[in-house]
């Protein structure tokens, strides 16, 4: 473990100085549901493009922030590998079995692991995924509110097919996290309103290839990814401190683990640990391909991994799916499910049972319990 690491609350203190004139920068939910509206808090990004508001001082949130539940559903690998026939030509029927699970939700998110678009060059890497835009249609037609590209994927295409993901996003009105024409977008998180919640949500990946890191990490002026690796994982860290006290429920989606494990990694530990210490409510990722843990870590709501979800698949632990739903009272979380789906033809379905003994085997290597240790304070 590195120094920086070991000296966390004094590294939170010094940047979240650094990041608090940037943490206005938001991406904001368009076309959200009756019971959603945006919040508007500071430099904005919103699907229309940058804009500037003024900055009100608002008096500190209860932990239960209005006191009404609010449940968020988060989804893990879609690439749309095989599909971008069947995304084109019908994308508000592709999801029509697993909608139902994220529209049910007040909020939902998912893994976007391909570029968007069709420019750009291959980077020199395995696999490379790209999607037509309709990919994004499809999200939205089955309740999907955003989705991140902070992943190993979201830069398989180069800088020319970062820019037309981030173009199609604005042409979409439909928020992309984890990517941005800088470091301040690319860090920006999802913000929306709902039943009087106010909801931040980050993206960032702690996988990245060796030979394209440097092209793919944001920088100041500079197009890319949000990372979580460690030379950005402090700020971060201060980001979703910052965010705590703004925001009454914090949720950072990440790209993390090893590929075909069951059981989380101790960096995926490592990464939970810091940034719930820092104040996130809740956080979820993959990039494993499996389903690993999901539950509580004290009273904060864990998924080391969601598995697939809009994904081409050889194995029937590939295909093993499903949505998360996490319903918080603002900072309490009070619920965690895992609602279990099979990916048949590269699409989720329901699996139509209990979840419940699945997770509680996953549950014994992670260090996750069914519900919350620690009484709400």
């Amino acid at each position: 473990m590195c120094a920086a690491r070991r000296s966390l609350p004094l590294a939170l203190l010094a940047l979240a100085a650094l990041v608090s004139a940037c943490s206005g920068t938001t991406r904001t939910q368009v076309g959200a549901p009756s019971q959603t509206t945006a919040v508007s808090s500071g430099a904005k990004r919103s699907a229309a493009g940058p804009t500037s508001t003024t900055t009100t001082t608002e008096p500190r949130r209860a932990r239960t922030g209005s006191g009404k539940p609010v449940t968020i559903a988060f989804a893990g690998d879609a690439s749309f590998e095989g599909l971008a026939g069947a995304v084109t030509s019908n994308p508000t029927g592709l999801l029509s079995g697993i909608a139902p699970l994220l529209s049910g939700a007040d909020v939902a998110v998912v893994n976007l692991e391909a570029a968007l678009g069709t420019k750009g060059t291959p980077m020199p890497k395995a696999f490379n995924f790209q999607t037509p835009a309709a990919a994004l249609d499809a999200l939205k037609a089955a309740g999907v509110d955003a989705v991140s590209m902070a992943n190993n994927h979201g830069m398989d295409f180069g800088v020319a097919g970062l820019q037309e993901s981030l173009a199609i996003e604005q042409a979409k009105g439909f928020p992309v996290i984890g990517v941005g024409q800088d470091e301040e977008e690319a860090n920006a998180p999802f913000v929306t309103e709902v039943n009087g919640q106010k909801i931040a949500v980050f993206a960032a990946t702690d996988v990245l290839d060796d030979p394209l890191r440097t092209l793919w990490v944001s920088g100041p002026g500079k197009p890319g990814l949000a990372s979580a690796e460690e030379p950005q994982q402090d700020a971060l860290a201060a980001r979703v401190a910052e965010a705590a006290k703004k925001y009454d429920t914090v949720a950072v989606f990440l790209h993390y683990g090893t590929e075909k494990q069951t059981c989380p990694n101790a960096r995926q530990q490592e990464l939970v640990r810091l940034l719930t210490g820092a104040g996130a409510d809740i956080v979820v990722g993959g990039h494993s391909h499996r389903v690993q843990a999901a539950g509580f870590l004290g009273d904060k709501a864990v998924a080391y991994g969601l598995g697939n979800f809009v994904f081409r698949v050889n194995s029937p632990a590939s295909a093993e799916s499903g949505v998360l739903l996490v319903t918080a009272t603002g900072h309490q979380v009070d619920k965690v499910e895992w609602k279990p789906a099979t990916i048949r033809g590269g699409v989720p379905y329901p699996a139509g049972t209990s979840g419940e003994q699945r997770m509680a085997q996953l549950r014994g290597c992670a260090g996750l319990t069914a519900g919350p240790t620690v009484a709400p304070g």
